[in-house]
């Protein structure tokens, strides 16, 4: 049965929906409303924040562990300077995505790793001959994502510390009233953002000292629905949606490698071996057979089909995660959508696919399918670049 997360006495209170899901054994709100549009537009206008949580959390301290996490994963820690965060993924032996998330360089041998499946054992199990400590600290701090254009000003009202000052993808520790706090410029919106990590203890105390700063700025608790949208319109792939890990994956064609999704600028191949080295740089000598693309629809084709049955065009209210087929011009099915979404900001269709390689040029054409009362049928789309939505202030 799920549990709470440690900021449950006041999200409780506010879903007024009853909507909720479990997301990684804990209790986690859809939308706090019986519908999420208010907290999407907060978030592009304002601020929402998300209750995230259940992401795992693991501390690993000792003078290895910059050696230790660049053996594991694809990045090169030698570079990564204290207060800063990085994204990236690690892989098994033969270079498929076992998770994704970030490291955060809390201090000189220090850091902080975020996943979204447990990765305890996998993390013991490749640290023999390191001299480093292994933590799991997921139940430790609630964690907060305060995104939108006034969440710097947000925080900034109520943290002691230079939130103004924080760049983009970094990290600092500061106090929330009497609480010791970490905040990094993070988040899963593609939007101006932060992360607030909170003591379990004082998880409801910092809750309100933030939405205490938070009201004039209309600051507004988001629900996963909300963030799933964001997620889409910011491409940012998810673990058992848009990819599967390669330890759950029964087939091989199941799983992926960071080149197939995307990934392919996180990885340092000329450097100190690493997990999945070698498999990887084959790869990237032959060619990926799969790409991670963003598909936008072609709106004028989509209306034409809905205006055929005479109604006018339907869209999904949330994000969907149903694989959808995709095809070339010849009608031949070259990939899937894995999600998508309506963006009520761009006004377009949305989705992320995966496609063999040679069909995922920019501009290419292709055909998603869709159903239009109760019928099959295909509606052209255009390959394009992701991000959808990238504003300067995400940056700035």
């Amino acid at each position: 049965m799920p549990t709470p997360t440690p900021f449950h006495p006041r999200t409780s209170e506010l879903c007024h929906s009853l909507l909720w899901k479990e997301w990684a054994g804990y209790h986690a709100v859809r939308s706090y409303d019986t519908c999420h549009e208010l907290e999407y537009f907060s978030i592009r206008h304002a601020a929402g924040a998300i209750d995230v949580s259940p992401l795992f959390k693991y501390d690993l301290k000792g003078p290895d562990v910059a050696a230790y996490l660049s053996r594991l994963t694809v990045k090169d820690f030698s570079k990564l300077k204290v207060g800063r965060v990085t994204y990236l993924c690690w892989c098994d032996d033969d270079g498929k995505v076992v998770d994704d998330g970030t490291v955060t360089r809390l201090d000189e041998i220090h850091y902080r790793l975020t996943a979204a499946e447990p990765s305890l054992h996998w993390l013991h199990r490749h640290a023999r001959g390191y001299d480093v400590s292994i933590e799991d600290t997921s139940e430790d701090f609630g964690a907060l994502a305060v995104q939108g254009p006034k969440a710097r000003a947000i925080l900034a009202d109520c943290i002691d510390g230079d939130v103004e000052g924080l760049r983009f993808f970094g990290a600092m520790q500061g106090k929330l009233g009497d609480i010791e706090v970490v905040v990094t410029r993070t988040g899963y919106t593609g939007d101006l953002g932060y992360e607030v990590w909170i003591p379990s203890d004082r998880a409801v105390d910092g809750w309100d000292r933030i939405f205490e700063a938070g009201r004039p700025h209309r600051l507004m608790a988001a629900g996963l629905d909300a963030m799933d949208v964001t997620r889409v319109e910011a491409g940012f792939i998810m673990n058992g949606v848009d990819y599967y890990s390669a330890h759950h994956c029964f087939l091989e064609s199941r799983k992926s490698t960071p080149y197939e999704l995307g990934l392919g600028w996180t990885v340092k191949l000329e450097r100190e071996p690493f997990i999945g080295q070698q498999a990887l740089k084959a790869e990237k000598e032959r060619g990926s057979e799969w790409a991670t693309v963003g598909l936008v629809y072609d709106w004028d084709h989509y209306e034409r089909l809905w205006d055929e049955v005479g109604l006018p065009p339907q869209v999904e209210s949330g994000a969907w995660r149903t694989p959808v087929p995709v095809y070339d011009d010849l009608g031949q099915q070259v990939g899937y959508c894995t999600s998508g979404a309506w963006s009520p900001l761009l006004k377009q269709n949305l989705a992320i696919a995966t496609v063999r390689a040679d069909a995922g040029k920019l501009g290419s054409k292709l055909d998603i399918e869709v159903t239009v009362e109760f019928e099959r049928r295909k509606c052209g789309a255009t390959v394009t670049k992701m991000p959808f939505f990238d504003p300067a202030r995400k940056r700035d």
